[in-house]
């Protein structure tokens, strides 16, 4: 022990001062570039990690220049998505496609985002994307938020704060991040009103529950989990005829947002039909950016989306001209008959033989390369809390060799590859890589595989 402290001692003793440090010759370009006081800083860190023994000063300018950019390098970073996950939450969820991109370069600078070209008047930023929202699916009003979570609860809040809601048991859904439809009931002010059991509730429940009270009947479409067996639930049509008879208000919370039929899914077209207001996202399977969008048809629902437009927490809940901008580009693509151009759009209904000659392109390329590879048949998921049943068939490339060590080598690369490890082999899912990283993958694959060899 005596030894060990005379060590750290001495160590001690033989560290320069951080003052006298700074003030070298070596040190002045990286006060130039970072300034005096994160370099004090990171000298220090630097110092205290050579007191400690975990460091030697060999290196320390290096070291100190090595901690300085690792500070200002950007934290966000593109990577590869060969999961097979289309809607991967991790990894961002919906990717955006071309023209979205190109829409947040006008975005980005100025625009007429709240100015009417015609008039000279201020405008409504609003009409951006009410109109090709009405277009699209049939509504005769519009409401856009940040999330999903948030324009349920702008309309609990707005509609319902002090007075009942009435939801099935079934229908308490949790989505990610711990965030529970009782806790958005409970912020919201509104008083939760359950009916029925976990596995069946009927549009008598409802019926049943209604008081003088009651403002919202509430469906919460269980867009992340399926309950199998002896179940029942009541159709939006016997919800609608309960709103109808109770003079209530019918809210949709349909989650995905499906602007077209995928596997089991509700569409938004099918909720308009039946409900007053309508709530999904905007990031999940329209394909566009994150995003709540609200919406209503009948003459009590365009009342309802006026009256959360006008409430003061639509201004914080509210989204920002980026958003707008690709949201936009994204209903334009879908109403111009250009949806296949949307990322998510491809990705879930390619063809599965599109899918393995890709897979052998990338397999044949890589045995030139020196790399064994084989193809295998497996299944994408959609993600994203949606289709938690709905497999879409692929082809993998699967990698030989150690496939912990493969799948960290490609994830640490540069850019990052998240492969998924099926059956103790690494794999690479070709449905959700965009097009145009199919050289910059392979490149990336050798790269892994050659570090692992040696």
């Amino acid at each position: 022990m005596r030894r060990l402290h005379n060590s750290r001692a001495e160590r001690s003793v033989s560290l320069p001062a951080v003052g006298t440090l700074v003030n070298e010759p070596a040190y002045a370009g990286l006060v130039n570039e970072f300034g005096r006081e994160r370099v004090v800083e990171a000298i220090r860190e630097q110092v205290e990690a050579e007191r400690r023994g975990d460091a030697d000063g060999s290196a320390r300018q290096a070291a100190v220049a090595g901690r300085l950019r690792s500070m200002v390098a950007p934290r966000l970073r593109r990577v590869i998505n060969a999961t097979g996950v289309i809607l991967h939450t991790n990894l961002g969820r919906a990717p955006l496609s071309r023209a979205a991109i190109d829409a947040l370069a006008v975005g980005a600078g100025y625009s007429n985002l709240e100015l009417d070209l015609e008039t000279g008047k201020r405008g409504e930023r609003a009409a951006l994307v009410s109109g090709l929202l009405a277009a699209l699916f049939g509504s005769d009003a519009a409401l856009v938020v940040n999330n999903n979570a948030a324009a349920v609860l702008l309309a609990l809040t707005t509609l319902a704060k002090g007075k009942q809601v009435i939801v099935s048991r079934g229908q308490q859904v949790e989505i990610g991040g711990s965030f529970r439809m009782p806790d958005v009931m409970r912020l919201s002010g509104a008083r939760m009103v359950e009916v029925g059991t976990t596995n069946r509730t009927r549009a008598a429940d409802y019926d049943e529950a209604v008081t003088p009270r009651t403002a919202v009947l509430l469906r919460v479409h269980t867009s992340n989990f399926r309950v199998m067996g002896f179940t029942e639930s009541a159709s939006l049509a016997e919800l609608s005829a309960v709103a109808r008879r109770h003079s209530l208000l019918l809210v949709d919370d349909l989650g995905s947002g499906a602007a077209e039929p995928v596997g089991d899914e509700p569409t938004v077209a099918e909720s308009l039909e039946h409900c007053d207001v309508v709530t999904f996202s905007g990031d999940k399977l329209l394909g566009g950016p994150q995003s709540g969008i609200v919406l209503a048809r009948r003459v009590a629902g365009v009342a309802a989306v006026s009256k959360m437009a006008r409430h003061p927490l639509a201004r914080a809940l509210r989204v920002d001209k980026l958003t707008l901008a690709a949201l936009e580009a994204t209903l334009r693509q879908r109403l111009t008959g250009h949806a296949d151009d949307i990322p998510v759009e491809r990705m879930l209904h390619s063809p599965v033989e599109d899918v393995r000659r890709r897979a052998a392109m990338w397999s044949v390329k890589l045995a030139e390369r020196g790399v064994e590879t084989n193809l295998v048949e497996g299944s994408s998921a959609v993600g994203g809390g949606s289709l938690p049943e709905h497999a879409v068939a692929t082809v993998l490339l699967a990698i030989t060799g150690p496939a912990s060590r493969l799948s960290t080598a490609l994830r640490r690369g540069d850019p990052p590859v998240i492969a998924r490890i099926e059956k103790d082999v690494c794999c690479l899912d070709p449905r959700t890589v965009l097009r145009g990283e199919d050289e910059t993958l392979i490149d990336a694959v050798e790269v892994a595989a050659r570090g692992i060899a040696r």
